[in-house]
């Protein structure tokens, strides 16, 4: 406690008079004494208690939790010792008192009757401080098991957090590996798309030196080429046998070099192969080119052309292609873009590739694009050998006839 105003005392300035002071210990000292206003030292802590001494020691006992602080512990310990000084400096001024001078029995009495109240006093403030001793005790024992509690815990709290954090962990691993997985799937993917094509490549692949290519989105592939923005196409690969020549067609539909913008452009192309080896090069065969008349009247576009055994584009190729031969005004464009054509139906062309490799005759040439593509290729070739026998024959039968006229 301190001193606050002069008219208003706290409850620990009473124990501020200096040890030497002259006490005198009668019921005029005691009433002054009780008298006295204070406050609780704990106003500044919003405690608004104050009033005498006297009513202080009667509201004391409904204080037990207030005084259960540290700072009222310490009051009540400088309450005692003060009030121990106060008792002994009594009592010597007593006996000096009484050795001097023998005060009446009335005051002697007086003076017991003070030293009773005192020592009541001290007895009150020993048991209240004896109170608050068990509480300190009780308190201190709080605040071991709230430390421990509050160690368990923080140990608690970090085992977990290190499990948060391996979890984390976990799932950014799993993230990891599921994009890795997800990489591998769509490499797995395009590997598979591309084995797919390659398949279906080889399953509509031919091995007899014919090729018929469909030509599907041709107003597209028209603009495209048109624009520049892809000039030309590719056709599937076909071989003249299983392990012969591996060649291609290349189209460019709105033409090449002089023939852009006049005429369709068809190509045909030597592609390098796996048996390239134990082939006879340069290459030398007639190639055929056939755009269908899709009405069923016949009236295909037919042109060929004999390989330049000189040019690079029929030596054994080098790289994965060589140089695209063949004929640059192959097909006329005002033809091919007229609306209602007989060679594009439903967005669509057909182009046939012949590869020569029996000499046959010229004359043969439309019987042979003029039968049924359905037909298996032996049928065709055994039609082909009968009207390439007929046509013999007519041809001697007439020669004869023309003899014996001359005759």
């Amino acid at each position: 406690m301190q001193w606050a105003e002069p008219d208003l005392i706290t409850t620990s300035s009473v124990l501020k008079f200096e040890a030497g002071q002259d006490l005198k210990a009668d019921k005029a000292f005691k009433r002054e004494i009780d008298q006295l206003h204070v406050q609780c030292i704990e106003h500044i802590n919003n405690c608004h208690w104050n009033g005498t001494i006297k009513d202080y020691q009667v509201v004391r006992s409904q204080l037990e939790t207030h005084y259960l602080t540290a700072t009222h512990q310490q009051i009540l310990i400088l309450l005692l010792l003060k009030f121990q000084d106060l008792t002994r400096l009594w009592t010597k001024d007593t006996t000096t008192t009484s050795n001097i001078d023998n005060r009446s029995q009335d005051s002697d009495l007086a003076s017991h009757a003070s030293v009773n109240e005192l020592y009541s006093e001290l007895q009150k403030a020993y048991e209240t401080s004896t109170v608050l001793t068990k509480g300190t005790h009780t308190l201190m024992l709080d605040m071991e098991r709230i430390s421990s509690e509050s160690l368990r815990n923080n140990t608690l709290i970090q085992s977990l957090y290190n499990e948060i954090s391996q979890v984390k962990m976990s799932i950014a691993e799993g993230d990891s590996n599921y994009a890795a997985i997800g990489a591998k799937q769509e490499t797995i993917q395009q590997e598979l798309s591309s084995l797919k094509e390659k398949v279906d490549d080889i399953e509509m692949t031919s091995f007899d030196g014919t090729l018929i290519w469909k030509v599907t989105d041709v107003a597209n592939k028209m603009a495209d080429a048109q624009s520049e923005r892809q000039t030309s196409i590719y056709s599937p690969v076909f071989y003249s046998s299983p392990v012969g020549y591996k060649m291609r067609v290349r189209l460019y539909p709105y033409g090449d070099g002089n023939a852009r913008r006049t005429h369709m452009s068809l190509f045909f192309v030597l592609v390098r192969g796996e048996y390239d080896a134990v082939l006879i090069w340069p290459f030398s065969r007639k190639v055929t080119f056939c755009l269908f008349d899709q009405s069923g009247q016949n009236r295909h576009v037919i042109d060929s052309f004999k390989p330049d055994v000189k040019s690079n584009s029929f030596k054994r190729p080098q790289s994965e292609m060589n140089i695209a031969s063949g004929i640059p005004k192959f097909f006329p464009l005002p033809m091919i873009q007229q609306d209602g054509n007989n060679y594009v139906k439903d967005d669509t062309m057909f182009i046939k590739v012949v590869v020569d490799f029996n000499d046959m005759p010229k004359m043969i040439l439309p019987y042979t694009l003029g039968l049924n593509p359905g037909l298996p290729p032996h049928v065709q070739h055994y039609l082909i050998q009968q009207e390439i026998q007929k046509r013999l024959q007519a041809a001697s039968t007439s020669a004869t006839s023309n003899v014996g006229t001359c005759n």
